[in-house]
């Protein structure tokens, strides 16, 4: 396919060559062979009158051009794939897609049962694909890649839409048979018990570790977790605390011999938002698929 003489397979191509910033890694992204990469990449090069990646050391790096082209190219594809995937009219009853979200275990735990639950009975063509969030998300958004990105304020990007989708106040946990869990919790006991914490990704604070280091607050943290839904567990048959989102906590005492408390500091509620590509904001099929959400939510602050 071809406009204006430019064979758009190549922008595929483009766009996946300036994302690895090498041609192996391209070729096996795009299911190519590595010659054939190379031989989309000096077909990019003539069109556009541009090296586009030069080579430094080891390393291939966009040249300034290129760099200039990556905004543009992604808002393009994502454009084409938005266009592509937009149907006569979305009957849920009927229609057949996957809709991709990144969403932390957390609210996986809240949401994707009943969200899931409902699906099934309503919606039998549609398919669900979480995956975790981490220092990708948002460029995978950009990209296309994925359907809606779902993260604390904190984390939201300017580049794309967001709206919030629910408050969500912390509480600590401990096991039942922590002596700490049957006293009024203090800060001296919050900073005096050992603790399991959350990381997610390689460089990125969650919501509470962000609220404790603006507080000034230290805690001595024993069990570092790249999961939310893990700490509960770990948190029996010890005289650990943690800081754990208050839906996911009253869930997990339902299962689990663990006792709740309020902070004994101020704490602000965590404000969760949803993001979508910006030329999606016209999909019929997320606008009802973010409706689904929002009911799983409201029908879970009822409950509580």
């Amino acid at each position: 396919m071809r406009f204006k003489g430019l064979d758009l397979n190549l922008l595929v191509a483009l766009d996946a060559l300036l994302e690895e910033a090498s041609v192996s890694r391209a070729a096996k992204r795009l299911h190519l062979s590595q010659p054939a990469a190379s031989a989309a990449l000096r077909r990019l090069r003539d069109w556009f009158d541009d090296p586009l990646l030069v080579a430094e050391g080891k390393r291939l790096m966009p040249t300034p051009y290129a760099m200039r082209l990556k905004p543009q190219l992604a808002d393009l594809l994502a454009g084409i794939d938005a266009f592509a995937s937009l149907p006569a009219q979305f009957d849920p009853a009927t229609v057949h897609r996957r809709f991709r979200m990144a969403m932390s275990d957390f609210l996986t735990s809240v949401v994707l049962g009943p969200l899931s639950a409902a699906i099934a009975s309503t919606a039998p063509g549609i398919e669900l694909e979480i995956l975790q969030p981490d220092d990708n998300s948002a460029d995978m958004l950009d990209r296309g890649e994925i359907d809606l990105l779902v993260v604390p304020q904190e984390f939201v990007t300017p580049k794309n839409p967001s709206r919030l989708l629910f408050e969500e106040q912390h509480v600590i946990a401990g096991w039942t048979g922590n002596a700490a869990m049957h006293e009024p919790m203090t800060l001296a006991a919050f900073t005096a018990s050992g603790h399991v914490s959350v990381r997610l990704g390689q460089m990125r604070l969650t919501f509470a570790e962000a609220q404790l280091r603006a507080l000034g607050i230290v805690r001595r943290e024993e069990v570092i977790v790249p999961s939310f839904a893990m700490v509960p567990d770990l948190l029996v048959g010890t005289h650990r605390l943690a800081i754990v989102h208050e839906r996911l906590a009253r869930l997990a005492a339902q299962r689990t011999p663990i006792a709740l408390a309020p902070l004994p500091f101020p704490f602000q509620p965590m404000r969760e938002m949803v993001q979508y590509h910006r030329a999606r904001a016209d999909d019929a099929g997320l606008i009802w698929l973010l409706g689904q959400i929002d009911a799983v939510i409201r029908d879970s602050a009822n409950a509580a």
